[in-house]
């Protein structure tokens, strides 16, 4: 593809798709153009983020998607609408009826593996005989062991594996990153502080987010996205992890087939680095909106960047970047944001720019996308604060992982 037509292609994106152009005969589209894709992905687990996978796919618009795995028949009812919806006129899905057919499709080039978090390890185990291009969904594993397990077999894997820690492509997080890791605006990171505070976990098939052994807990299933991002501004290893959390609110009556719910829902967690930089993340799951923030102070400078979605009539999200610069620097506020058709395909846009990397991984292009080792990583940081909310005391990195005989 030329840079021309790469440029036609994004600037033309929102309206490709419009119906209001569906007149239009296919030798008449320039600007409008669909293209014809070069790779086809099948999508293993089709619930909420393999569908969201399925609609930024056709976005994208380099790849297709070929076919569908999925156990739970409205999933893939729900996979063959999103389909139809964002690839008008391309053939119908293949529903595969195995696992194991899904992933040895000679006709697929990729897999997007989004399924629940406890069955990562043993669908890999699957997935990777295939040889195939891998996109596995966060976390990487619920567990250090199946984590580390997973480092190891992507390392050996011939052909792309990355992890969708799509956080990091956030409007307001990747002017962060380009901010303080790139331009070095802030000087040298001294503190970084994160909170979500948001609704409380929705409802999945079998509720397995409502129990620990299955999502990993909530540090793990829904925070590893805070500690990656965490970890890459503070470019060291954690030494020591302090945390304090609880169940406070939510599902404190749940039961399902028998099991009481027993995941945190409220955490406050301090993170030390090897290199002297000091974070800390404050959770709540059971607030009336969705609100997340992100401060890094540097010897040179502040940044502030917030999201805030209050579920108010007339009222769209807020995104807000700020940046600080004291008497030396230029100070600014900005309002990141993406185009509105990306941005209501999923994850504020950012899942979307995960495909863009994750494509041009595929053309041999180098991207700086979540590494399996990264993503080990988010997870270390999630158990340890889980470890130290279950021992009440400070949790030494290190020695987590020689009680896990891990050597990193």
């Amino acid at each position: 593809m030329t840079n021309e037509h790469r440029s036609r292609e994004h600037r033309t994106k929102a309206f490709t798709l419009n119906p209001d152009f569906s007149y239009l005969p296919d030798e008449d589209r320039y600007l409008l153009s669909r293209g014809t894709p070069r790779y086809r992905f099948n999508v293993i687990g089709t619930g909420v983020n393999g569908q969201e996978h399925i609609r930024v796919t056709h976005l994208e618009g380099r790849a297709t998607v070929h076919g569908v795995y999925d156990p739970n028949p409205r999933s893939v009812e729900g996979a063959q609408a999103t389909h139809a919806k964002y690839a008008p006129g391309a053939p119908p899905l293949v529903v595969y009826d195995s696992l194991e057919a899904a992933c040895s499709d000679p006709n697929a080039d990729a897999l997007i593996i989004s399924t629940p978090n406890y069955t990562h390890l043993p669908v890999l185990e699957v997935a990777l005989k295939s040889g195939k291009h891998i996109l596995l969904e966060k976390p990487i594993a619920t567990t250090i062991r199946d984590a580390y397990t997973i480092t190891q077999l992507a390392e050996a894997h011939p052909a792309v594996f990355q992890l969708g820690l799509q956080y990091r492509y956030k409007a307001q997080y990747s002017e962060a990153i380009y901010e303080a890791l790139t331009r070095q605006t802030l000087g040298e990171i001294k503190l970084i502080g994160m909170q979500e505070h948001r609704i409380p976990f929705l409802d999945k098939v079998n509720q397995w987010n409502k129990f620990a052994r299955y999502s990993g807990n909530t540090l793990v299933e829904k925070c590893c996205h805070y500690f990656d991002l965490l970890n890459l501004f503070a470019q060291s290893r954690p030494e020591t992890v302090y945390a304090s959390g609880s169940m406070a609110v939510n599902f404190k009556e749940f039961e399902y087939n028998g099991a009481k719910s027993d995941i945190l829902d409220n955490a406050l967690v301090i993170i030390d680095y090897e290199n002297g930089v000091r974070a800390s993340f404050n959770l709540c799951m059971f607030t009336p909106m969705l609100y997340e923030e992100l401060v890094i102070v540097g010897d040179e400078g502040w940044l502030k960047a917030w999201e805030q979605q209050d579920f108010l009539a007339g009222g769209e999200g807020e995104c807000h970047l700020e940046i600080l610069g004291g008497e030396h620097k230029p100070s600014r506020k900005t309002e990141p944001r993406y185009p509105a058709l990306i941005e209501h395909s999923g994850h504020n846009g950012a899942t979307y720019y995960e495909h863009v990397h994750f494509v041009d991984r595929l053309e041999g292009q180098a991207r700086p996308t979540a590494t399996p080792m990264q993503g080990l990583w988010s997870v270390i940081v999630a158990v340890a604060a889980q470890e130290s909310i279950k021992r009440g005391q400070m949790v030494n990195v290190n020695e987590l992982l020689r009680e896990e005989a891990i050597d990193l």
